[in-house]
């Protein structure tokens, strides 16, 4: 998936979030992340990166992903 294609993608979902709070999350989260990288990662624990870094190569298989419908099922 090219750069644009992420970014188009991204927004789409964006625009689908009616929860603020999710919302909020998200943005501070993007925040953090474009303003100052890796800083988030330098407050994790070992066993909290571990779990992270878990989830990121369980998530290369598509039989481990839910469908974005159902993740926004369960946030209502």
């Amino acid at each position: 998936m090219s750069t644009a294609e992420l970014k188009s993608t991204l927004h789409r979902i964006l625009e689908e979030i009616e929860d603020e709070r999710l919302l909020r999350a998200i943005h501070a989260f993007l925040e953090e992340r474009v303003n100052q990288p890796g800083r988030i990662w330098e407050k994790l624990t070992d066993e909290q990166r571990e779990e992270v870094l878990l989830a990121y190569e369980e998530s290369e298989n598509e039989e481990n992903l839910i469908d974005w419908e159902e993740v926004k099922k369960t946030m209502k």
